[in-house]
């Protein structure tokens, strides 16, 4: 989570600390700095009343300009420099006009307010330095005016104390500064971080809400695909169950019919057998939505039922002009397979090579036993679908587009479901396409 502070919200915090530290100063000046005359009537009993004034009158300035500064919002720094000034001149006077050997306490309580100044303040460390200067200055000048004492005076009677509190205490606010300045930047960080917590968390819990009313619809969506599901598969049930019997009274008539004739009642009855065993399974709606499925396997011969497939789609193939060519072993193989499915492997990949491939193209359907494995091959020379095409319809169930004009729309849907029964089945299933036409190959393992 990264987050930015910007000039303008450093300033604006860095301004507020200011003025925190700035009023806790003016403050603690308005009260205590009157207080002083208690040493002046121990000190200086004879002119403790006229200190007494000035004090007062210096209090009352401070505080007019701290209400204009702050009314006004003007810079807290010049407050403070004003306000130092003016502690800075009144105490110069006194230690300059009180007897030699009450100096050093004058000097002792004129640093002890710089001292204190420069431990509350907040701003950078130069206007300390400058605001020792113009103490220093101050002395000078007033020493100059009332010429009451020698320097040497002056500084064995408590001067030296107050010039070396002077230079310490204007280190303090530098370091001070870089204090407080890296605990606003922290802050600040915490503070923008907490609010980004806050509108993730907020963004979170809205995107939990609408999961939660998808899910919601979703499940409606479920229970009315497994209701359309059970009505639909419940009226296929009743057809299949009438072709069933239609079929069955054409056969108690066999003796009617042809060779022809009969031959294609056995396909009816067979595929309509197929029906009702595919629509048993889409009934049972728990295994469709558990994540095995499960199979009727037996033990059959797979050549026999891949012609099966074959002479059940040549009619189709003729009626687009597409030849089957049949290169189907005729030798017996035997695999424990579901029937029905792995028919319906065998179909899907056909009826889809038919349905892809031009007028008088030609398909090849190819079974061989390569390594204990049964190899059923369809071999194409319709226009190339491309690998891509072919991995979205084995992988996804996407819609292809059109490769010409001439080719019908694609759906990847049959081969999705070849490739999934297969796998399931424990076989393999691969593809190619390439300038050539296109090709497709199923592995099964067989009984030895």
């Amino acid at each position: 989570m990264f987050v930015q502070i910007t000039q303008e919200e450093f300033s604006k915090e860095i301004s507020k600390k200011a003025w925190y530290q700035t009023n806790n100063i003016i403050w603690m000046i308005l009260f205590t700095y009157p207080l002083i005359f208690i040493i002046d009537i121990i000190f200086a009993n004879s002119i403790w009343l006229q200190f007494l004034i000035v004090r007062a009158i210096t209090d009352i300035i401070i505080y007019s300009l701290y209400s204009i500064f702050q009314r006004k919002n003007y810079d807290y720094r010049i407050l403070l420099h004003i306000t130092l000034f003016l502690l800075s001149l009144t105490s110069a006077v006194e230690c300059n006009i009180v007897d030699v050997q009450d100096i050093n306490i004058y000097f002792l309580v004129f640093s002890a307010l710089i001292l204190f100044f420069n431990m509350m303040v907040f701003w950078e460390p130069y206007n300390s330095i400058i605001q020792g200067l113009v103490a220093i200055l101050l002395l000078a000048i007033f020493f100059k005016i009332f010429n009451q004492y020698t320097s040497d005076l002056i500084i064995t009677n408590g001067g030296q104390f107050f010039f070396i509190i002077i230079l310490i205490s204007c280190l303090i606010p530098g370091a001070r500064y870089k204090v407080i300045v890296r605990d606003v930047r922290s802050q600040i960080l915490i503070t923008k971080s907490n609010e980004q917590l806050k509108n993730q968390n907020h963004d979170i819990a809205e995107k939990n809400n609408i999961i939660d009313a998808q899910y919601e619809q979703l499940r409606k969506l479920d229970n009315q695909k497994n209701s359309f599901i059970n009505i639909a598969g419940h009226d296929l049930k009743n057809l299949v169950g009438s072709i069933i019997m239609s079929n069955n009274m054409l056969k108690d008539e066999d003796y009617r019919l042809s060779a022809d004739q009969l031959e294609l009642i056995g396909y009816i009855s067979e595929s309509s057998e197929k029906m009702q065993y595919l629509l048993n399974k889409l009934m049972d709606v728990k295994e469709i939505e558990s994540q095995e499925m499960k199979f009727n396997l037996e033990t059959f011969d797979i050549n026999a039922e891949v012609l099966h497939v074959f002479k059940g789609l040549v009619e189709t193939a003729q009626m687009k002009n597409i030849h089957l060519i049949d290169n189907i072993l005729k030798l017996p193989l035997h695999v424990n397979l579901d029937k029905v499915f792995s028919g319906q492997v065998f179909q899907n990949l056909l009826s889809n090579a038919i349905k892809f491939s031009q007028t008088n193209n030609n398909i090849r359907v190819v079974t061989s036993l390569h390594r204990q494995k049964f190899v059923f091959e369809i071999i194409d020379e319709g226009i190339s679908i491309g690998m891509e095409e072919l991995d979205m319809m084995f992988n996804k169930l996407k819609t292809l587009s059109e490769a010409s004009g001439h080719v019908e729309s694609r759906l990847g849907l049959g081969l999705s479901i070849a490739k999934l029964m297969t796998q399931e089945m424990g076989g393999e299933i691969m593809y190619r396409s390439d300038e050539n036409g296109n090709y497709f190959r199923v592995e099964f393992h067989v009984i030895n």
